[in-house]
């Protein structure tokens, strides 16, 4: 979804734009990490990629996904979705899939409702400072309403659970609800 005009070059600011999540590109992305990495740098590679409207997740964007980890990549923060998408640890580190929005002007776009864009997670992720594995993710639930953000009823921080569990599992990832916020169990 990100047009190859937005990518930075010689004399333009702009985003560091991949053309695809393919083998090439993650090598590529890659070797950055492992030149840019120094002992106890905690290293978070930020992905606009995958669909904005449902679950799967392409074996392409696992692959790009566990070579960063591989490369050392501490978090791998995905978004575009317009709502939570699957979770894995994969070696001790995060891969979010697609983190859905959290703020946004979208509200009211039609023949998406079985997604729940209304329900969005504010992600709190604790990480090791000497090795940067994962402590712990904690992911409060909160709805929009009118361009706002409240904290999501309980059985509606039940249902995202739920879903997230279900979608997370092919990764073997559990979410359950813990006190009224989710967390990887």
């Amino acid at each position: 979804g990100v047009p190859p005009t937005w990518a930075a070059a010689p004399g333009r600011p702009g985003i560091d734009y991949l053309p695809e999540t393919s083998a090439a590109s993650a090598a590529a992305v890659a070797s950055r990490v492992r030149a840019a990495k120094r002992p106890g740098d905690i290293v978070i590679v930020s992905v606009h990629w995958g669909s904005n409207w449902g679950y799967q997740v392409g074996r392409h964007q696992v692959r790009f996904a566990h070579a960063l980890v591989e490369a050392g990549a501490d978090v791998v923060y995905g978004h575009s979705s317009h709502h939570p998408r699957p979770i894995e640890v994969y070696r001790k580190r995060l891969v979010l899939y697609g983190c859905g929005d959290l703020v946004d002007d979208y509200e009211g776009i039609t023949g998406y409702e079985q997604y729940r864009d209304d329900l969005r997670l504010l992600y709190l992720v604790a990480l090791r400072a000497d090795t940067g594995e994962l402590a712990g993710l904690r992911m409060v639930c909160l709805q929009a309403r009118q361009l706002r953000l409240h904290h999501a009823p309980a059985a509606d921080t039940r249902w995202l659970g739920g879903r997230l569990d279900q979608v997370s599992r092919r990764f073997g990832t559990r979410i359950a609800v813990d006190g009224g916020a989710l967390a990887i169990s």
